[in-house]
């Protein structure tokens, strides 16, 4: 009879990743690697123009910061630890080190779907609500409403990880993906764990479900508001910023929703590891570029900084 043997700090696991297409590994790294220097770069110089230049001192920028800083930290809880196995033969990842990036993966992508509901009330108040947009948005209140999205992600992420680390691993140690995530977690237990299942489903529709509900909830009102306007300038901006935002939205939530919103039994393993690829790689990269390449604001905002930097 199989023993019920829970994992210790002292073990290890093993992260199949890619092992099963060997002659991908090395085009992988050098993909990967590329979007996750775009992701740096690109969030960075973000977070950097929006804290130098005052015009950018606006709540949307402000929570675009916080944006950009939850996805560098987002990336980088999974990435560097991927591009190590790609690369080299060690596909090893400590108990602890496991722990800690689940906590990590979870706690960010929960902060994301509450911080994108948080913008897209932004965006709400500052079309649907403009002559109170200053009240409403107050920065005292885009604070609070910014910690309230670090804050829910995190506490949220404690009570997950460790209803996922709590279950019998029965010696178990080849995760099927290329970071310890719940699903694949889940796969290792040798009990019964369709109450894990249940607690994962219930948390991803209030974390992932509702949010989108009041995203297109946001935008199905702004939506009504545009059509009334006559201003052809007016229009192009609403579009140029909100449709940016619906944009990183739609490509965050609908592959997260492909893994999350089934149990895990179901799911192909490998699927969802490219599935998973698309939201920790290709999406944090997308961010800076949707919202910077249209964006009037942002291209003065790199204007005046060169010409004050030429000035000197």
């Amino acid at each position: 009879m199989m023993t019920e043997k829970n994992a210790s700090f002292g073990d290890f696991f093993i992260l199949l990743g890619f092992s099963n297409w060997p002659h991908l590994e090395v085009v992988l790294f050098v993909v990967i690697l590329i979007f996750y220097l775009i992701t740096l770069i690109g969030n960075l110089f973000i977070i950097i123009l929006s804290h130098l230049d005052s015009h950018l001192h606006t709540p949307m920028y402000f929570f675009l910061s916080n944006l950009s800083f939850l996805d560098l930290c987002y990336t980088t809880s999974s990435i560097p630890q991927l591009l190590v196995n790609l690369w080299g033969p060690e596909k090893t990842i400590s108990y602890a080190g496991c722990m800690v990036q689940l906590y990590f993966v979870l706690a960010l992508g929960t902060a994301e779907c509450v911080l994108l509901v948080v913008m897209s009330y932004d965006r709400y108040a500052a079309v649907c609500r403009p002559l109170h947009y200053t009240v409403l948005m107050h920065p005292r209140f885009c604070r609070l409403l910014a910690a309230a999205s670090w804050v829910s992600g995190f506490t949220t992420s404690a009570l997950h990880s460790s209803f996922t680390f709590w279950i019998p691993l029965c010696g178990h140690r080849l995760v099927d993906h290329f970071f310890c995530e719940v699903p694949a977690l889940l796969r290792l237990s040798c009990v019964d764990t369709h109450a894990n299942e249940l607690i994962l489903m219930v948390m991803s529709s209030i974390f992932v479900l509702i949010p989108l509900i009041l995203i297109l909830t946001s935008y199905g009102a702004i939506a009504w508001t545009v059509l009334g306007m006559q201003s052809t300038t007016g229009l192009q901006k609403v579009f140029g910023t909100c449709g940016a935002h619906l944009m990183v939205a739609s490509f965050f939530f609908i592959p997260i929703m492909c893994i999350y919103l089934q149990p895990p039994s179901e799911n192909s393993p490998d699927q969802g590891k490219f599935i998973a690829l698309f939201y920790t790689v290709v999406t944090p990269s997308l961010n800076p570029l949707i919202y910077t390449l249209r964006n009037k604001d942002v291209r003065g905002a790199v204007k005046r900084l060169m010409g004050w930097e030429w000035g000197m």
